[in-house]
């Protein structure tokens, strides 16, 4: 089995940390990865997307145009990738940093409320671990 994932957001919101744990978690379960970063020259504040592919098999090629999951966090990363989740994927979105929320109805959304649950805690930092966390849950209950 292959899995292709899609994370992105703000730079600075731990995308590309996002993406290591998804490849090290594969890593220790001895599978296949593939980690490729992307990001603009500002890095923090621009936007920052990561490819991770999980496989049983030898992967490819690490480069994709869609994806079978996509985990967003902020608008501009949902308008760009959200016609990018293969139909039957996932998409996954933080409800704090998207205002219109995904239109598609041949995919399957699900809200999670990382960043709320980082303020309940009184600790921004672990935004992304929550995100991770939830977006883990998800991929792992479609298996």
């Amino acid at each position: 089995m292959k899995t292709e994932i899609i994370i992105s957001g703000f730079g600075g919101q731990g995308v590309l940390s996002m993406g290591k744990i998804l490849a090290y978690s594969g890593l220790m379960e001895d599978k296949e990865v593939t980690w490729m970063p992307a990001y603009g020259p500002e890095q923090r504040g621009g936007t920052a997307n990561v490819t991770v592919i999980v496989s049983d098999e030898r992967i490819s090629s690490p480069i994709l145009s869609h994806y079978d999951v996509a985990i967003v966090l902020n608008q501009p990363s949902l308008d760009k990738f959200e016609p990018k989740v293969k139909a039957g994927g996932i998409l996954i979105y933080d409800g704090y940093g998207v205002i219109n929320p995904p239109q598609r109805k041949d995919i399957t959304v699900y809200r999670i409320d990382a960043m709320d649950k980082a303020a309940e805690m009184k600790n921004s930092k672990v935004f992304n671990m929550l995100a991770v966390e939830e977006g883990m849950k998800i991929i792992e209950k479609q298996d």
